[in-house]
């Protein structure tokens, strides 16, 4: 098959076994290669300022054959392949994925409205839209943002974290920790809420700044949404749900921290931004109250603006929440915690899925707690978690408890511990049947690597492989830590 063009078979021509076989004989690794070597020439382009090499570079991968498999699979092995949009289409086999390889080839394109749901939002009652394009749309989004992408990380902001190649949350709070720790660092703090960030960023901003093709990106932002069957414009926004919106959203955001180093360089003014929230640091309050001027006025070239409500200025003495975790300092010294947001959902979903367990065997409870556990553990466990991790077994134990007992009401509380929890050769109760529950304090503290700010993922490819294989290597350690007594933790 030819790498650089779109030349492939007619899907009309070949039989859906014929299709299969031709999916599965793909070199899935090779693809890969010849993409990342493609990426990393349109980052280099743009880091020498080449604008029109890495225009062509983006032409050749969106008219890739390997890219268009690429984004195929993208969009078939996410969390969201069962969901269709409004054609009800989901391609599951791997003679449809070959037949929407091929079909990605054909040109002017046209994208299909949306299909508009309402999730609800974590932690309150209110609920927030979510718009599903088709398989198809989603396979273009995914070609396009494979050549918009290393563009993006080589012009993005340094200290941007959210939606990033080779960045997670735990690099934006290590950062933080960085710039409020000493004693002669900022003691004041904005944390920032953008009001519906992808709601509402202005399409003629994008059109005019956003570096891919025109033609398709209008398609993307006016495609419209269908609710309730009746079909509504976008005049407006990127949809959430859609798989280049990140890309588009923090391109849009993009700039803001080279506006705050050049205008206020030496005054202790630190900028650190996770997709929409942010938080900017100040040697004072004046400082800060003039500093959100200032961002008012760069978001709202962008059709945004600042949610008053939620925008905050907070001395470090008084603490603050930032992606989970809150921020204080006691007596001098800055600890990280689990905020207390954090910890009242980890303790409502546990409740909900023991609710749920009143017919179930144990083994099943276990097997759905310790993926919960697991997550919200690894999430935190590079933080000031031992005590919380602690209250969190003794609610846990609590909890799986009164499960038991009810199971039991004629049975004395020996039988039922006897029953339900065994001991093993590190702690004197383990609650298990074929295998153990995870608890929270089986999680080892381990601090989070530093990341290197001026690092690109396409560029630097070696040091973002050494801190993943760092990381691998952490959780290896974590996990014989929690089975150097037996095997008992289920895969």
């Amino acid at each position: 098959m030819d790498v650089g063009s779109s030349k492939t078979l007619q899907s009309e021509d070949l039989t859906n076994d014929a299709l299969s076989k031709q999916w599965d004989s793909i070199p899935i690794e090779k693809a890969q290669a010849y993409m990342n070597r493609l990426q990393t020439r349109i980052a280099k382009a743009v880091k020498q300022k080449k604008f029109r090499l890495a225009k062509r570079l983006q032409y050749l991968v969106t008219h890739s054959f390997y890219a268009k498999v690429l984004a195929v699979k993208t969009v078939t092995k996410n969390d969201g392949k069962n969901t269709p949009g409004i054609d009800g289409e989901i391609w599951l086999h791997s003679g449809d994925k070959m037949k929407a390889v091929n079909s990605l080839s054909k040109k002017r394109y046209r994208s299909k409205p949306l299909k508009r749901v309402f999730i609800p939002k974590p932690g309150t009652t209110k609920m927030r839209p979510l718009s599903i394009p088709t398989m198809f749309d989603r396979a273009v989004q995914a070609l396009y943002a494979l050549g918009l992408q290393p563009w993006a990380e080589t012009t993005a902001d340094k200290n941007s974290f959210g939606f990033r190649k080779g960045r997670s949350a735990q690099d934006a709070s290590v950062y933080a920790f960085t710039c409020l720790s000493q004693k002669n660092r900022a003691t004041w703090v904005i944390e920032g809420d953008i009001k519906g960030c992808f709601d509402n960023i202005s399409h003629e901003w994008l059109m005019k700044h956003i570096p891919m093709d025109k033609k398709v990106l209008n398609q993307f932002l006016k495609s419209g949404f269908i609710h309730e069957n009746e079909l509504f414009p976008t005049e407006i926004g990127t949809p959430q749900g859609g798989l280049i919106s990140p890309i588009l959203a923090n391109m849009t955001l993009d700039g803001l921290q080279q506006i705050l180093e050049s205008r206020y360089n030496g005054r202790k003014v630190n900028f650190i931004r996770y997709a929409d929230d942010f938080l900017i640091t100040a040697e004072s309050k004046e400082l800060a109250e003039e500093i959100i001027s200032v961002v008012q006025q760069f978001l709202c070239e962008r059709g945004l603006e600042l949610s008053l409500e939620k925008t905050r200025i907070t001395h470090i003495n008084e603490g603050f929440d930032f992606l989970g975790w809150n921020f204080r300092k006691y007596r001098g010294v800055l600890l990280i915690k689990p905020s207390k947001k954090s910890i009242a959902s980890i303790i409502e979903k546990i409740r909900i899925t023991i609710a749920r367990a009143k017919a179930w065997t144990q083994d099943k409870l276990i097997s759905l707690l310790n993926p919960i556990i697991r997550g919200w553990t690894n999430y935190h466990h590079h933080i000031v978690a031992t005590e919380t991790f602690s209250k969190l077994d003794h609610i846990l134990w609590n909890m799986l408890w009164t499960w038991a007992k009810r199971r039991h009401p004629e049975k004395g509380r020996r039988w039922v511990s006897e029953r339900y929890w065994q001991p093993t050769l590190t702690r004197k109760w383990t609650f298990r049947d074929s295998y153990a529950l995870f608890l929270f304090s089986d999680s080892k503290i381990v601090r989070h690597p530093y990341l290197k700010m001026d690092k690109n993922p396409f560029l630097d490819q070696e040091y973002f492989e050494g801190r993943k294989r760092g990381e691998i290597e952490r959780r290896i350690s974590n996990q014989k830590n929690l089975e150097k007594f037996a095997k008992l933790y289920p895969s």
